[in-house]
């Protein structure tokens, strides 16, 4: 029996999800702490397209009526906020956005904290096969 002792090699995403924070953190700079949601996802979209990352903005999920900030390249879920802080609410959405679409990975932001944050938050229902939900 081999174990994966490199923790490294068990991050979800990791090359995509730095670049996608980066772009994030980038957004704040530019934009500051103050700018509402929909131009933080309108300079999020521009960055996305300069980047050449596939993705789909305002993804309706089924017939729910629930729809995701971000669909990237079909493999990570991303929700922007501009609130005073994150609830319980937020992240139950995000997981509910998830388990609806089988994604193994949502990013959740903040972008009126200080210094945005994101959040990982995995499926763990769906860890195992991405695509018994699509």
């Amino acid at each position: 029996m081999t174990t994966n002792s490199n923790p490294e090699e068990k991050i979800l995403y990791k090359d995509l999800s730095y670049q996608l924070v980066g772009l994030m953190m980038r957004a704040q700079k530019e934009l500051g702490s103050f700018a509402r949601e929909k131009q933080y996802c309108d300079w999020f979209e521009q960055k996305l397209k300069e980047n050449k990352i596939s993705y789909i903005r305002e993804l309706r999920i089924g017939d729910s009526g629930n729809i995701a900030d971000f669909d990237i390249d079909g493999k990570i879920i991303i929700e922007f906020k501009t609130a005073p802080f994150i609830t319980s609410e937020h992240y139950d959405q995000i997981k509910r956005y998830l388990y609806q679409t089988g994604y193994q990975l949502g990013l959740l932001v903040n972008f009126r904290d200080k210094r945005i944050n994101p959040k990982r938050i995995l499926n763990i229902n769906n860890l195992r096969n991405p695509a018994e939900h699509l």
